[in-house]
């Protein structure tokens, strides 16, 4: 995400490279780069021009540290000043409530059924709800299905009214369904138009005035950039809703919707979606995004998620074995298995701090899913002693993953050469102990 804006920014600031000090002239040529980043990432030109003069001010009025030279003064200043544009401080979602009542809002398209998928999955795996999804669009069809269909593969119940017409009454009645079942969090999927109309703003209202929701989500395809701020805005006039939700902030996009939708709506981004799997769902908060943005990493998201998603008993029975050497291939598929369940390995590298060139690196999941099948076609023997694998097994394996002997043979190699640096570290690890 915000590939191209990264890119940019950081030749913008490399104008100051080599400069002992911070003038008027180098921080004008910087800042009118910057200023183009932003343009080029869909900003609109009146906020893009506040935020370039409000970043010149600060940066005339600064000494430069001794610690500091001013290319890295400049970034500091961008950085804080980006987090700001995009809200500052982190704000959390409003679950409080017997039950909680969350109701989602935005146009057919934006991905509302998804995230409220989404959102429900996290409720119930991060914070231990028990949530209820609630099918209100009652125009489309479809999206009553989908909703069935994404309930059911995250264990949550969906609530439906066969035949019924009317959105107002069908919020009304989940909740007290989920009072009555036990459920802790009502999620209110709403309809949607192509675009936006009186009606779907009425019915929208009437809604939200019906079940006095804890919380309103507009959520929003941030791939339609300056569009998305409009609609935002739109909503908001009518909703006055608590918090917006980004979605497809892993496509091609320019990310002006994520910059600026604060600054417009003055309300937080509180979600943005990062692919389709019901896990690729990320809490927004403005001063990590800046940290991404500007290729310094989100090492703290990085950890949180590896809390979250790794089994810890699992890990450390992994560590005992690499120390061991008895790591195999079994281990080894539960590593890959693991790893995958954090997310898209683009995104996760750039949560790394000075991994920015990462990005040139062909990361090829595809070749994960190979090396999966792989193991996958071995018996579990094959798996626990890789030595036993003569020609003919590695071509019975190739066989049944659908791969070639040579795709067999690298991983093989690979394995064997893992195993080789598992078993010097495992020796350094034991000479280190007192």
């Amino acid at each position: 995400m915000f590939e191209s804006l990264s890119e940019k920014l950081d030749r913008s600031f490399k104008i100051l490279k080599g400069h002992g000090h911070i003038t008027e002239i180098n921080v004008a040529e910087t800042l009118k780069e910057v200023r183009k980043a932003l343009l080029d990432a869909d900003v609109s030109y009146k906020i893009a021009k506040q935020f370039t003069e409000k970043v010149k001010e600060q940066a005339m009025g600064q000494n430069v540290l001794n610690a500091f030279s001013p290319g890295q003064l400049m970034i500091k200043i961008v950085h804080d000043d980006l987090a700001e544009l995009m809200g500052g401080d982190h704000v959390d979602i409003n679950i409080k409530g017997s039950p909680a009542v969350i109701l989602i809002a935005g146009l057919q398209g934006s991905g509302k059924t998804t995230f409220s998928a989404k959102l429900a999955n996290y409720l119930k795996t991060k914070k231990g709800k028990r949530p209820l999804l609630v099918a209100g669009d009652v125009y489309r069809p479809a999206a009553i299905n989908q909703l069935q269909v994404l309930g059911e593969q995250i264990g949550v119940e969906v609530y439906t009214e066969e035949g019924s017409k009317e959105p107002v009454k069908i919020a009304k009645n989940s909740i007290s369904h989920a009072r009555n079942h036990g459920c802790d969090i009502v999620i209110v999927d709403t309809a949607g138009r192509l675009a936006i109309d009186a009606e779907m703003m009425n019915e929208i209202s009437n809604v939200k005035d019906a079940i006095n929701p804890q919380e309103t989500l507009f959520v929003v395809d941030s791939m339609t950039g300056q569009d998305a701020v409009n609609t935002a805005k739109a909503f908001h006039d009518k909703l006055n809703f608590d918090g917006v939700v980004l979605t497809k902030l892993d496509g091609d996009t320019r990310g002006g919707a994520a910059l600026t939708i604060r600054s417009v709506v003055t309300k937080p981004i509180k979600f943005v979606g990062i692919g389709e799997k019901m896990e690729a769902l990320d809490v927004f908060y403005p001063n990590r995004m800046a940290d991404r943005i500007l290729g310094m990493g989100d090492i703290v998201s990085l950890v949180e998620k590896a809390q979250t998603d790794i089994d810890v008993e699992e890990a450390a029975k992994l560590e005992e074995k690499m120390l061991k050497n008895t790591f195999d291939l079994e281990d080894f598929k539960q590593q890959l298995k693991q790893l995958k369940t954090m997310g898209p390995l683009g995104d996760l590298m750039s949560m790394i701090p000075g991994a920015k060139g990462i990005k040139d690196v062909d990361i090829d999941e595809k070749r994960l899913t190979r090396i999966e099948a792989i193991i996958n076609s071995m018996t579990l023997v094959e798996r626990r002693k890789p030595q036993v694998l003569n020609g003919s097994r590695r071509k019975r394996i190739a066989t049944g993953s659908g791969t070639k002997v040579q795709d067999v043979n690298q991983l093989i190699k690979q394995f064997q050469s893992m195993r080789k640096m598992m078993k010097k570290f495992g020796r350094g690890m034991k000479g280190m102990k007192l």
